[in-house]
Order: C-alpha cells, then sequence, then structure tokens
C-alpha cells in the first residue's frame, strides 16, 4: 500500500488511484488580508512564541491560494476565521459569508467570541446557512465555558453544524486551553458535533477518550503525525490502533495555507497511519479525506 503522496505534485494523482473524486479539508484558513498579515507575522516570530522557526509555507495571494487548493484536488473546504478580542467575530463572520458566496468549493463557516451580542450573532449566521464554525481557545484566550456561550453552545448543538474547537495545549499552554476545560461544555452538551482541531495535541489519548463519551464528537488531522508535530508532541504508541477504533470519527484537516511544510506532507502522515494497521488501509483513507469530512460539512442533524 502506498504511504502517501511524494509532493503535492501528485495529490491530485494519488487521490483520483484512491477511487475519490477529490479532497474535503475541514481546517484551512482564510482571512481578511490584513488580518492575514498579521497572523504570518506571528508566525514570522515564532521562535520566540513557540521556540522554533515557523515558516508559511503558502504565503501567496488569495487567488493563487485557491488555485494550489484547487490543483491539489480540494473539492470543498471550510475556511476558518477566529477572532483574539472582543469586537471582531461578527465582521470576519460577514467577511466569511461573502467570500464563500464568490467561492463555490468553500462552505460559509462563522466563529465566536464570549460577548454580550454573541447568541445574537450566531443565529444570524445560522440563518444565513453557516455549515461550520471555528471556536479557538487557545488565541482567545478565553473559557469555553464562559456563561455568555452557553446559548450557543445549545443553538450548535440543535442545529448539528460541526463545530471545529482548538482546545488543546498545543502548540503553547493557555488559561483556558485543555481537554478537561472542553470536556465540561461536551458534559453539558454530549450531543454538539464537535470536531477537536490537532486531534486534541498534545493530549492525544484524552482526545480519544472523549470520543468514546461523546458520540458527535470528531479529530480533525490537522499537523498531526507530521514530522514538524511530532518533534513538539509526539503520538502516543497506541494511536494506530485507537484509530482502529474510531475510523469514521476523523476528517482531514491541513491548516493551510500557515504550515511550515508542503500539504503533501500531512497526506503521507495519514497514509502511514492507514498502511500500519490491517483495520484501516484504504477504505481509512477515504473516510478520513473525503467521506467523513463531506458529511461532517454537508449533513448537519436537527435542521
Amino acid at each position: 500500500m502506498s504511504f502517501g503522496p511524494g509532493s503535492d505534485g501528485v495529490v491530485a494523482t494519488w487521490v483520483r488511484d484512491l477511487g475519490l473524486p477529490g479532497l474535503v479539508d475541514i481546517h484551512v484558513h482564510f482571512l481578511p488580508q490584513r488580518v492575514m498579515r498579521k497572523v504570518w507575522a506571528f508566525f514570522d516570530d515564532a521562535e520566540r512564541h513557540y521556540g522554533t522557526a515557523w515558516p508559511v509555507w503558502y504565503r501567496e495571494t488569495e487567488e493563487r491560494r485557491l488555485d494550489i487548493l484547487r490543483k491539489l484536488g480540494v473539492e470543498q473546504f471550510a475556511p476558518l476565521v477566529y477572532p483574539h478580542k472582543p469586537g471582531m467575530a461578527k465582521w470576519l463572520n460577514e467577511w466569511a459569508r461573502e467570500f464563500a458566496a464568490r467561492e463555490p468549493d468553500a462552505v460559509p463557516t462563522a466563529t465566536v467570541y464570549p460577548e454580550p451580542d454573541a447568541a445574537e450573532y450566531v443565529e444570524q449566521a445560522l440563518r444565513a446557512g453557516v455549515r461550520c464554525v471555528k471556536v479557538h481557545v487557545q488565541v482567545g484566550a478565553f473559557d469555553p465555558r464562559d456563561p455568555q456561550l452557553e446559548a450557543v453552545w445549545g443553538m450548535l448543538t440543535d442545529a448539528g453544524i460541526p463545530v471545529v474547537v482548538h482546545c488543546g495545549h498545543g502548540p503553547v499552554r493557555g488559561e483556558f486551553t485543555g481537554l478537561d476545560v472542553f470536556a465540561e461544555v461536551l458534559a453539558e452538551h454530549p450531543r454538539l458535533t464537535a470536531v477537536l482541531a490537532h486531534a486534541g495535541m498534545p493530549e492525544f489519548g484524552a482526545a480519544l477518550d472523549l470520543l468514546d463519551r461523546f458520540p458527535n464528537t470528531y479529530l480533525d488531522t490537522t499537523m498531526v503525525g507530521t514530522p514538524f508535530a511530532e518533534r513538539l508532541s509526539p503520538l502516543p504508541p497506541d494511536w494506530v490502533a485507537r484509530l482502529a477504533d474510531v475510523p469514521h470519527r476523523v476528517a482531514l484537516g491541513t491548516d493551510f495555507p500557515n504550515i511550515p511544510y508542503p500539504y503533501a506532507t500531512q497526506l503521507r502522515a495519514i497514509a502511514q497511519w492507514a498502511a500500519a494497521d490491517e483495520r484501516l488501509g484504504e477504505q481509512f483513507l477515504r473516510a478520513v479525506l473525503y467521506e467523513t469530512p463531506k458529511a461532517l460539512l454537508n449533513d448537519a442533524r436537527g435542521r
């Protein structure tokens, strides 16, 4: 069995050889230009923030980044936005809605921050047809148990909208990061369709434990198992064996364009997991790369 594409140039062919019409990526970032510039400036100073260099591989114009995704064979993606302070989320949601309206392979997304009008603008996003929400506990530096988010979690649960939640300690610990903290949200809203970004990095075992407890909880693969991430947060020895118990609860995510390596690197990591256990194989690849993220982004329950 193939261990994945050797370079970006062969990704589309490799995907077709798996019998898939393309890739569906649930964790991609497109942002307003001035916000993206600030994100890239942060990564330029990553040695101070994270203790390691983080050269953004796809530092290109928006048009060029879209073209790259399409040449890779990405059929559909969730362009995730996120605020780092109050007052940002509502206009980011408006920008994301406009972006998805003009780019047919992008699904409409939204975000939220604990503030008085959070429930109001999330309700507006739901009415407008949002299909994925990003919650960034680490960057936002907020408590996901904040009472101002209680109604939001309830609305998202009822809508069946997948919520990609960066709640793990990776790449650096925050005041309110940790899967134990987000587990309290899940305990209050056990039907929430939660996608643990970066598979809960570095608490991979705890993330899989949450999948055992909450049937609507998933993992995304963002950066997981790549050589870069393995230096910072290595996977546990039983990772592949435990994936075999939840093969349809893992969805492709990459963090494109803000990754310090080619897109194909993530696909190779996933392919190596598939090849390491006979219970996985190509059926696992088809689920992770297409079937599961496709269903998450297009089959919201309760709507």
